[in-house]
This record gives C-alpha cells, structure tokens and sequence, in this order.
C-alpha cells in the first residue's frame, strides 16, 4: 500500500505515496497554461496522492493532466451503486453542463445590462443549445428546470435563499457585515490589536506600509461614540484585511484581461448590540515600475457619488472574499490539507486499529473529490481560474496563504478564535472560551460540535489508552503522526507548533482538530455556497474593472460612471457567461445527495461489537440531536440580530443533519463533496 514511487497508477492498484502539485497545468496544448509546481522551498505546499503519470514535454516539472485521475480504489466512489448521485452529478456538471453553458454565449466577456436581467436567471433561465446527453436532465430536478423548445433547453436557476427571503438585502451594509459572522466564511474577519493597521510586506517594493484609514477617519463615521484607542481597549474594532495576501499579485492579475485585482482593508465597529458596523474600505494599488502606489478610503457616503463609489469599493472587496473563501478557507484548509491525514492514515496505520477504525469514516471519498476538482476546478484555464479572484494566480495565492497563515495547531476552533483575536480562554464561560462577539453564529454553533466531537473522541481514545504510556510506544500511531508532519506537510516540518504526540490528551487534541476540520468546518463554508452566492451581486467571484476614481476626475471612465453609475457597477460584476457557470457548478456543490452520511447518525459496525464504545457513540448521537434544537431555539431569538430578523436567513449550517438537497445545514462526515 505504500508504493516505491516509481510506475504510473493503474485503476486497480490500492497504492498510497506522496508528490506535490505538479499536475494543475496543461504547458502542452498551450504555454499559457503552464503552472509552477506546488509543494517545496518556493511554493510551499500540502503533498497530493501520488498517480505517477508521464511528464509534459514542454516542461519536464509538469505531469501530463488527465480525465481520469488515479486514486486508490478504496477511495474511489464512482463505481459504487449507492453513490453514484454525488458522483455522476457533479461530473456532469464539471464536464456536460458548464461547457454547454460556455458555448451559450456569443461573447463571453459580456456584461448584464441591467438588474432585471440578473433576474431572468431564475424565472426565464438561460437558452443553451442541445446537452451532449439527454438523460443528465434527471440528474438534476432542482438546478435544470428544462424546457425542450426543438433542439434548444432552457436552464433556470432556483432561486438562493437571500435573494428569496430579502432581494435587497445585498445592497445594504449590515447584510454584508453580518454574513462575515453568519454567511460561507467567517474564517477572515479579526480583532484589530494594533492601531495604526501596518503591512508586512517590503514598502521599497509596494510602497506605504500604514493604511491610509487614519484615526481622524475612523473617528468621523463614528461620530464621537467612542475614540480609537477606546474602541481598541473595549475590543470593538475589526478588520477585514485582505492586503498582503493579494498585494503581491495585483500587478499580474491586470495584466489578464477582463479582470483587475487591489489590496484591501475593511474596518468593522463592534456596537452595543452585537451588530458589525462598516466603517471605512480601503483599496490599493502598489507601486510598479511605471507607477506610483495608489490607494484610497472609501466611506458610506451621503451623497449620491460617494453612495455609488462606495457600492463598487464592496464589489472589490467581496470578489476578495469569494476569491479567500473558494482558496484557502473551502479547498486549502479542508481539501488539500486534509488529504495528506488520508495517505498517512493507509500507509501507516493497520485497518484493525482503534485509531484507524476512528478517523476512516471522516475520510470517506475525499480523495475521489480531490480528483475531480484537480481535473476541472482548479486547474489551468478550469473554473476557478476563470471565474474567481485571482485568475490564473489562484492556486498560486492559495500556496502564499498556506506559507503565511496555516498551522496544525490553529486549525482546532477554539484556537483559531484565539488567534484572530476573536475569542480568550475564560474557564466560567461556556466552552471554556469567552467570545468578545457574542452573537457570533459560526462560533457560537461551532463550539457546540467542537465539545461533542472532543467528548466523543475522548471517551473512545481513553477506553483504548487508559495508560498514557500506551500512546508514546504506539509504534504504529507514532508513525502516522511523523509522516503527517514530515511528509505529507513536509515543508511545515520544522515548525515549532506542531503538537507532540505522548499522551492520550495530545492524541484527542489532534484527532478532534482533524475531525473537525473534515465535518463542521468543511459543512460552514460548503453547503450554504449556492444560498449566499448564487444571487452573484451578493458575493461577485471576481472583479472585472477598476474603480473609477483610480482613473481621475477627468477621465472618460469617470464621465460614464457619473453618467451611469448602475453600468459601472454591473461592468465590475463577472460576466454573464462566468455567473452562470459559477451557479451551476454553487448549486451542485452545495447539495446532499440522497445516500449522505451525517455525523453521529451510523454507527460503524467496528463500533457495535464493544458496548463501552456502543454507549459512548450513543451519548453522541444524543448531543448532536440536542444540538438541533438549541440551534433551532437561537434562530428564533429575537435578540440575537446576526441569524433572526426581518429578511434574515437563519444560520443552519451546523445543524448536524438534514434531508437531500440544498438546504444550507447538515454536516456530513467526510468531505464528499
């Protein structure tokens, strides 16, 4: 099972081995389409299963791509009956209906002409030429409402959620606030801890390292409640910072077409009542050979041409934060880096162990789903690239994030609230965590799985380590956790806060952290994908032209956006031909399929045999269904203001179970899809 690295894989082969990244590109069929490699010194890097393909001949760094990425059959779940819905459903998306989507338009860079047409979408759909196959139509009763018209079909999209509940509500400030704490990814936002806000990157090379949000602007739209230092000392003030992530890349990404990109910062006061309040953006441009920095503040203004400015600036910043969810909060910190837990787990593990026969389950189809979106999604030219924020410096970026911002040990919940200055250690409060933003509806639900699987998990590793010198000379157990950091996260060896293995409370640290991260984590930034962002003005995948200001007030840009400042902001929109794709492939994504398997509702039949392990299986059974409820009675709560209110959608996403379907809840073992 763990291979000599050498042969390319067949479909047969149970084989498990390691090697980076390097199959993203196509440098063969275009030059365009070449890709550097991911994983080592200067793309640091998770590590990929091993296919063993032939290399390109263009570039001898690149393995040849494929249509039929090898995994280990055991991982592999397109040849079981009872989950070929997930798998068939999401192929045909990738492979039958977002090409027939790209043929449907004549131009693909053409811009919605008005709002209405946005909604045209969901009650008149969109005229697509014949399917390559007639029968993926039954795949698909809620995304294709399919008219047969001669040859043509229509699709028509379902409407999402916040768009249903409140069509207006992407237009207003408390709505974007409020879904960085209640919406696909509250995993950006943080507690500003140094006032003024600093870049770390070299000014010599991008210019200025202090935001241009000074105090007296901060002061100004708070209007004497409360000075800086104040907001600061009262733990009020937070920070949507998206500058030196994307910074170093801004002057590539203009040089593609039909898209630009800027640093960003979004400042965010905590009021009385728990509401964010969005103070100041600011967007930049850094300095090129050519060019000076630019950058300016952005303020919700009172009047019409500042209202505008201000609308498009939160264009800017929400392709960003579509751009950071897809990359490093959805496929980054669950998919990939999770992968490396599944080839170590197999090569070092035995099926009979207690540990293996624990974390199998939350591993299910993980790789098969890897497979797929390296074949279609995240490849050169695939639909992240050509959709999101950064184009085709997407997987790149999402490599930086990895380099600066991932550790083993902040990918447990808890200690990742702690680290964004979200959150203290604080033994009377519930969990053990005092949240500086109480009504904080990831946190809050979150916490609740996160005790559950810790309670779970620990009665199992103590029932089987009821001697914490069993752990230390586990040999086997050892070496699982050796090669998670040394190879399967090899450029992150050497890290000082990786966790050392000795004790039984070392080993429920790390198991819950990994189970968490393949079930409640992945459920919060998934399965409400297509109810936040299928309505695109809510969550623009990618920004497509640059704010006016930045041309001056004597441009030819500036006259037509004060001409026409709902075109400039339909034009900075993706395109027709980009939305529509993103939807399709949104809708599919976030869908259970008929046969998912939720946490805590089967119990493994390894489990069955031992009534210590029985019992202690059936407590967490009983947790998650009480958790239901609480979750249930909160989205009533008519004091809680960030998941009930007028318009409001409620916060489901870590509800733990839930019927087929996009229904923006149930969490799933594995990441399955």
């Amino acid at each position: 099972m763990r291979g000599f690295g050498i042969k390319e894989r067949e479909a047969h082969d149970r084989i498990y081995d390691y090697d980076v990244y390097n199959d993203l590109g196509d440098p063969d069929s275009d030059p365009d389409l070449k890709r550097p490699v991911l994983g080592g010194k200067d793309h640091p890097y998770p590590r990929r299963c091993r296919t063993g393909r032939p290399r390109c001949k263009t570039d001898p760094m690149s393995e040849t791509p494929s249509s039929d990425v090898y995994v280990p059959r055991d991982e592999s779940f397109s040849g079981v009956k009872q989950l070929s819905f997930a798998f068939n459903t999401v192929y045909s998306v990738l492979h039958a209906v977002v090409p027939t989507l790209q043929t449907s338009f004549i131009d693909t860079n053409l811009p919605f002409p008005f709002f209405t047409a946005i909604d045209k979408m969901y009650n008149e759909g969109i005229d697509i030429p014949e399917l390559p196959h007639k029968g993926i139509l039954d795949l698909f009763p809620r995304l294709m409402k399919a008219v047969t018209d001669l040859n043509n079909s229509v699709i028509c999209f379902e409407t999402p959620a916040v768009f249903e509940k409140d069509k207006f509500s992407w237009f207003r400030d408390d709505e974007f606030a409020r879904q960085l704490l209640a919406g696909i990814n509250p995993h950006a936002i943080r507690r500003v801890t140094e006032w003024p806000l600093k870049s770390n990157l070299d000014p010599e090379i991008y210019g200025s390292a202090e935001s241009a949000i000074t105090t007296e602007v901060v002061e100004k739209e708070i209007k004497g409640l409360m000075t800086v230092q104040e907001a600061m000392e009262q733990k009020r003030l937070y920070v949507l910072d998206y500058h030196d992530i994307f910074i170093p890349y801004v002057s590539k990404v203009r040089e593609l077409e039909n898209t630009t990109l800027y640093g960003s910062r979004t400042l965010f006061l905590l009021t009385h009542d728990n509401i964010l309040r969005v103070v100041a953006i600011e967007l930049t441009r850094p300095k090129s050979d050519t060019q000076p920095q630019w950058r300016q503040v952005f303020t919700p203004g009172w009047d019409a041409t500042s209202s505008w400015l201000w609308r498009i600036a939160k264009a800017h910043v929400l392709s960003q934060d579509s751009g950071y969810h897809q990359l490093v909060s959805h496929w980054l910190r669950t998919h990939c880096c999770t992968e490396p837990y599944i080839i170590a787990t197999n090569r070092q593990l035995s099926a009979m162990h207690p540990i293996y026969r624990l974390i199998d389950p939350h591993f299910r189809y993980t790789m098969e789903i890897n497979a797929l979106a390296r074949e279609a999604l995240i490849n050169a030219g695939g639909i992240i690239e050509s959709c999101f924020s950064p184009g085709k410096y997407s997987i790149e970026l999402s490599s930086a994030a990895y380099d600066l911002h991932w550790q083993f040990n902040t990918e447990a919940l808890p200690e990742d609230l702690i680290s964004r200055g979200l959150a203290e250690k604080d033994e009377t409060a519930p969990h053990g965590l005092r949240l500086f933003i109480s009504d904080f509806p990831y946190a809050n639900d979150g916490l609740l799985i996160w005790d559950s699987i810790k309670q779970w998990v620990s009665d199992y590793v103590n029932y089987y380590y009821p001697d914490p010198k069993l752990v230390e000379t586990d040999e086997e157990l050892q070496a699982w956790w050796t090669e998670i950091r040394t190879e399967g996260h090899g450029d992150k060896k050497d890290e000082p806060w990786w966790p050392v293995l000795k004790t039984p409370e070392d080993l429920i640290q790390i198991i819950t952290t990994i189970v968490w991260v393949t079930s409640g984590h992945h459920a919060a930034v998934n399965f409400g994908q297509y109810d936040f962002a299928g309505y695109f003005p809510n969550r623009p995948t990618t920004a497509r032209k640059n704010i006016p200001s930045e041309y001056g007030y004597s441009s030819q840009e500036w006259k037509e956006f004060v001409d026409k400042p709902e075109i400039a902001l339909l034009h900075t929109f993706p395109s027709q031909a980009q939305a529509s794709k993103v939807m399709a492939v949104l809708d599919v994504l976030s869908t259970h399929s008929p046969d998912e398997e939720y946490m805590g509702e089967y119990m493994e039949a390894a489990w069955k045999d031992d009534p210590e392990i029985s019992a202690a299986f059936e407590r967490f059974r009983g947790r998650l269904m009480e958790i239901e409820g609480i979750i249930d009675s909160r989205n009533l709560d008519p004091e809680l203001k960030n998941r009930h209110g007028a318009g409001v959608v409620p916060y489901q996403l870590l509800k733990p179970f839930s019927e087929p379907g996009v229904t923006m809840k149930g969490i799933p073992y594995s990441i399955s899809i």
